[in-house]
């Protein structure tokens, strides 16, 4: 499976961890920045990228740093085809892949330490649409509003 991950400064030291270990766990890790600490960045400068490979299908998910997790999560949701949320517990890191196709996760670097972002990493990752019904329903409503925002 292929990751995509993206931090501002607030999340650049977690993103760092996350990716090693990510590597180390077999997974292809495709790293949008920051590549290098700049206090000054800007986290829709790679959130976005992150966001729009996500949308295209060139990662299978995307996972989102910033300091509190909210500005990622915020723009990641400005891309059409996107489903971001910040996740802080092990329930929404799955239960926001199986019932609402969540495809990308944002946590937030000075929030979360890495024990507990790795495990949320995990089930995150682990997590699969179940593709009930109902739950597809609702996707699907969200895809028809997201369609008339981008033609209005």
């Amino acid at each position: 499976m292929r990751i995509g991950i993206a931090a501002d400064h607030g999340g650049f030291d977690l993103k760092v961890q996350l990716a090693s270990a990510l590597k180390a766990a077999g997974y292809e890790v495709t790293d949008f920045g920051a590549y290098e600490l700049v206090t000054g960045d800007d986290y829709p400068d790679f959130v976005v990228p992150l966001a729009r490979a996500v949308a295209k299908g060139e990662v299978s998910r995307g996972l989102a740093i910033c300091g509190s997790g909210v500005g990622a999560c915020v723009a990641a949701n400005k891309v059409p085809g996107v489903r971001a949320a910040l996740i802080t517990d092990s329930f929404s890191a799955h239960q926001g892949v199986e019932d609402d196709d969540m495809n990308v996760m944002c946590l937030g670097g000075r929030v979360t330490g890495y024990a507990l972002s790795w495990d949320l990493v995990q089930t995150f990752l682990n997590a699969r649409f179940k593709g009930d019904e109902r739950f597809s329903r609702r996707l699907a409503k969200v895809a028809e509003l997201e369609n008339k925002e981008i033609r209005s």
